[in-house]
């Protein structure tokens, strides 16, 4: 007869089995010994490599359990070989396959310009379609008291809006110190245009020029680099560069995360 060793092992001393996660470019995930949380950018027979939000990378053994993926805890594995549907959208969030847009709320997201809204749909359009949330533009923020009256906002419709150059004794900071309605919130980074919220690296140049107060931001910028002075190509060369919310300054992310979660709260 055959012999064998039965496991007598008590059930509450045995391990409970985790899922199995291919490593997929892009992935979120923590390390469980040091907490290091990052993206996956590559995945090797044995090891991970994963990217922090500061671009610092570490690597990492695909150990059994060794990782926590929306805080449980997983194991990961290297992705096969065939084409790997993204895990993230382009501003972090978990993906949904499949997923419809939903019905517009009646609450918006306003941006000051037509660059503003095309960066916004770059990064959050996923977002934003799951969330039903629609962005127009203002053509600059001059009249957003009378405009914010027109929309008659209220705890059903919600209204947001993203403001450049929103720095203390600004034009800007004091057009929106006078919107004052408890169903409008008012967001702004510190960037005299959206241009300047996108990372240099990203655009390939070592940093933003200073323009001379008085000449127009966008002209400047292109004379300075030595772009053709052509502000609507430049801008669609400067939005090509970005693929994802790490192209974008902490500043402009913040804000805008700010804006879809007010007017999409209950």
């Amino acid at each position: 007869m055959r012999s064998y060793d039965p496991d007598l092992t008590p059930p509450w001393k045995k391990t409970a089995p985790v899922p199995e996660v291919p490593a997929d470019r892009d992935l979120v995930v923590e390390e469980v010994t040091t907490g290091f949380c990052g993206a996956v950018i590559r995945c090797e027979a044995g090891t991970v490599t994963l990217e922090d939000r500061f671009g610092k990378h570490r690597v990492f053994p695909l150990d059994p359990r060794g990782f926590l993926l929306e805080g449980r805890v997983v194991t990961l594995v290297r992705p096969s070989a065939g084409p790997a549907r993204p895990t993230r959208t382009a501003s972090g969030s978990v993906a949904v396959p499949g997923a419809r847009a939903r019905v517009a709320r009646a609450g918006r997201i306003y941006v000051e310009g037509r660059h503003d809204a095309e960066l916004v749909e770059r990064v959050w359009g996923d977002d934003l379609r799951i969330e039903g949330v629609v962005v127009e533009y203002l053509e600059g923020v001059d009249d957003l008291p009378a405009i914010v009256a027109e929309f008659a906002p209220g705890p059903d419709a919600r209204l947001g809006v993203l403001v450049d150059h929103l720095v203390p004794g600004s034009k800007e900071s004091k057009i929106a110190a006078r919107v004052t309605s408890p169903d409008v919130l008012v967001a702004g980074h510190p960037y005299i245009d959206v241009w300047e919220a996108v990372k240099p690296s990203s655009v390939g140049i070592r940093a933003w020029p200073r323009v001379p107060r008085g000449q127009d931001w966008k002209t400047g910028v292109c004379e300075a680099l030595g772009w053709p002075p052509n502000t609507g190509a430049a801008w669609q060369h400067i939005l090509s560069k970005v693929t994802s919310y790490k192209d974008l300054e902490p500043e402009l992310l913040g804000r805008v995360e700010e804006l879809i979660d007010f007017v999409t709260a209950p």
